[in-house]
């Protein structure tokens, strides 16, 4: 395995991913390199079918080993809303501000011993050949009653790590990609990758 592409266009979780896996010696590329690759709809009702659809669908058309990832956000006094759908929570085109302000304005009143989370991220590396394999990160938090720094993005401001006593948008890149949800699915990633490599697969 000589390449992989990573089968998003968000540029932040691109530079994460690119950081997680950047010393395998495989060539990272990204879908900047292939502007002709489909958007693909992710229209599944879970994490895992997402990261399965857009691996599958960008390796057959790039015909390049892709990487793809979903993360859902479960927010226990919520119901575990808004779970797959936590990127386009406050609506179709919503920024991260406006996903992070409709949280907040949910959970307003509900104590600190009850806004448990958890953020799920499920990794699939899909290969031209048709094989899928998927890995799962979990980390689990509170949700604080305002955002607190400005690193990261998405929901970082607002999910605290009880642990660091800081929000994930507080850590520094290093920080974040040793304990975060996608790190952790993608250690597993890297694990299979250099199993993978070492039987010359």
């Amino acid at each position: 395995m000589k390449e992989i592409v990573l089968a998003t266009r968000n540029r932040h979780k691109g530079e994460e991913l690119a950081a997680l896996l950047g010393d395998l010696g495989i060539r990272i590329r990204t879908l900047a390199d292939f502007p002709n690759a489909p958007e693909v709809d992710e229209d599944g009702t879970t994490c895992e079918t997402n990261a399965i659809k857009k691996a599958r669908e960008i390796a057959r058309a790039t015909g390049v080993t892709a990487v793809a990832d979903d993360t859902g956000l479960e927010v226990d006094a919520l119901g575990g809303r808004p779970g797959v759908f936590a990127a386009r929570y406050a609506g179709e085109h919503a920024t991260y501000e406006d996903n992070c302000r409709k949280l907040l304005q949910e959970l307003a009143g509900v104590p600190r011993q009850k806004r448990t989370a958890r953020f799920l991220t499920v990794a699939a590396i899909a290969l031209p050949s048709g094989e899928v394999q998927v890995t799962r990160g979990i980390l689990e938090g509170l949700i604080t009653e305002e955002a607190r720094g400005d690193r990261g993005f998405g929901y970082d401001p607002v999910f605290l790590v009880p642990a660091l006593g800081k929000t994930l948008a507080q850590l520094t890149a290093g920080e974040k990609n040793r304990i975060s949800h996608r790190a952790k699915a993608f250690f597993k990633m890297r694990e299979w990758l250099e199993q993978r490599q070492s039987v010359g697969a």
